[in-house]
């Protein structure tokens, strides 16, 4: 584990080649700031200003000034090689010190608050981080690197050698890997690290998503996270496995006196999940390309449900190799969103369902994709299956502003609402190539 005492990170921060500050937008994006390491214990009390008003979702321009501050424990010295890199993650405050309303982060660390307060539990979550790597930059990304398939292997597999650069990196940092591989797609790859809490694991994605992309420059390859970059092809998924225990780590997903094993209360999280699916959506699959993935037959769930290792379920109970490891796998996410939302909204929308006692209902039974259901523009068995109603699901959701925080809440629906005005009047090659010779 990386010591992150005071004295520890100084000493460290002498080998840097520089100190950056990261942090996401609300869309999920990364923001750095680099700052001077040899005033690193001012920076740590004081925090350092930045103009909020220029970063989606967190200020506007007559009330910009906000103030970030490191966060001690996601310190790491990452070290590429040719230079090191000190990486901490920031938080964002106000200017009267309270903590920002509209920092991702902050949703995040209240959910995890309300878990250990309410109901007097913690979590464990790792997430799958799936990827492609192509040639070129990230407005020309579509030469791929490989043709390989799932767990495809070859000697001149560039992406191998990648992969494994990636894990020796974050390795160096502490922080150990379970298992790399090649994915469906041509170009496309996965990587699995250990679980851990979440706000250690959602700060580690943004190192994850840092490493991997300054990684593959180094190869002169561009790793993306956009979820469905090809038609008729797999997407990147975001699967988030979680599991939780009472405050001395018992688990409270297993219990051998119910049905599968799956205690009441994992039931009931998991009602809350298929009960807030729709609302959640928006969080959880959150830019107009998410959408083009929720198509029949490839792996991105469609219906709102649960399975016993059914892998077309949204949430699915993965084959656990003893009753301390039983949890729950939700299957809905990309990349593309912002890590600390995605993992906020799934805890607070099962800790409202573990609250109401929501039902989760009977497991699905065979593959959802093949289910007898007549197609319908509007069917709220389904998760949403376009941008727009994902939209609507969010706007007269009362759960989503209540668990995020209204400001935060309204701040994001604005931006997903330009988002989606953006996208809705620009016009396409397919609408050339359909409506050109009318």
């Amino acid at each position: 584990m990386c010591d992150t005492s005071l004295p520890a990170i100084k000493e460290q921060l002498k080998q840097a080649y520089n100190t950056k500050l990261f942090f996401t937008d609300l869309n999920g994006r990364l923001k750095t700031l680099s700052v001077n390491p040899n005033e690193i214990e001012n920076i740590i009390k004081n925090g350092v200003g930045i103009d909020g008003s220029s970063i989606a979702g967190i200020a506007t321009v007559d009330n910009s000034d906000r103030v970030l501050k490191p966060v001690m424990e996601s310190f790491r010295l990452v070290d590429f090689g040719d230079r090191k890199i000190g990486f901490f993650v920031g938080q964002l405050f106000n200017q009267d010190g309270s903590r920002a309303s509209v920092d991702p982060r902050y949703a995040l660390e209240r959910a995890v608050e309300k878990a250990a307060t309410d109901n007097q539990m913690k979590f464990l979550m790792g997430p799958e981080h799936e990827f492609f790597l192509f040639n070129g930059d990230e407005m020309n990304s579509n030469v791929h690197t490989d043709k390989l398939n799932y767990f495809g292997s070859s000697p001149s597999d560039v992406g191998d050698v990648v992969r494994q650069e990636i894990v020796n990196v974050l390795e160096k940092c502490g922080i150990q890997y379970e298992k790399t591989h090649h994915e469906v797609t041509s170009s496309q790859h996965e990587i699995n690290l250990e679980p851990g809490d979440p706000l250690t694991i959602a700060d580690r994605t943004i190192l994850f998503q840092f490493v991997t992309k300054e990684v593959a420059a180094q190869y002169n390859l561009h790793a993306s996270f956009m979820s469905k970059p090809f038609t008729g092809f797999n997407r990147n998924a975001f699967h988030i496995h979680t599991s939780f225990s009472d405050l001395e780590g018992n688990s409270l997903c297993y219990d051998e006196n119910c049905e599968h094993g799956l205690s009441d209360m994992l039931m009931n999280f998991i009602g809350g999940l298929t009960t807030h699916a729709r609302a959640m959506s928006i969080v959880l699959a959150s830019t107009v390309n998410s959408y083009k993935a929720y198509v029949l037959g490839k792996e991105a769930p469609i219906v709102r449900g649960w399975g016993l290792q059914n892998r077309s379920s949204m949430v699915r109970i993965p084959h656990a190799l003893s009753t301390k490891a039983t949890r729950m796998e939700l299957r809905c996410p990309d990349a593309t969103g912002n890590v600390y939302l995605q993992f906020a909204t799934l805890i607070f929308a099962g800790l409202d369902g573990i609250s109401t006692k929501a039902d989760a209902g009977q497991p699905d039974m065979g593959s959802t994709y093949k289910k007898e259901t007549q197609v319908k523009a509007l069917d709220e068995r389904f998760l949403p299956r376009d941008f727009f109603p994902a939209l609507m699901e969010a706007e007269k959701s009362t759960f989503l502003p209540q668990a995020l925080g209204k400001d935060l809440f309204t701040n994001y629906l604005n931006l997903k609402i330009a988002e989606w005005d953006e996208y809705r009047t620009t016009v396409t090659d397919f609408e050339h190539q359909k409506y050109m010779s009318i």
